[in-house]
């Protein structure tokens, strides 16, 4: 019975960092920027929209996440 719950758990574990791992992509596109947040700033926006919606009314600005910005894109030699 022990084992049957281990086996269970480690099973969830691992389907949920799957999850978990497509989610974090989508979620940090845009980074709000700004005195108070610095560099690279608040990086949790999906959309340029969401992330102006929070900038609204501060001294703050919007921009790509410089982990996308400058990610190498790696393409196979033909």
């Amino acid at each position: 019975m022990k084992y049957r719950l281990l086996t269970a758990t480690a099973a969830l574990a691992i389907m949920g960092s799957f999850a978990s791992s497509t989610a974090a992509v989508a979620q940090d596109r845009y980074c709000l920027q700004g005195r108070i947040w610095g560099y690279p700033g608040n990086c949790q926006f999906a959309s340029y929209a969401q992330c102006m919606a929070s900038a609204s009314g501060t001294n703050a600005y919007c921009g790509i996440n410089p982990r996308y910005a400058y990610a190498r894109r790696y393409r196979g030699y033909r």
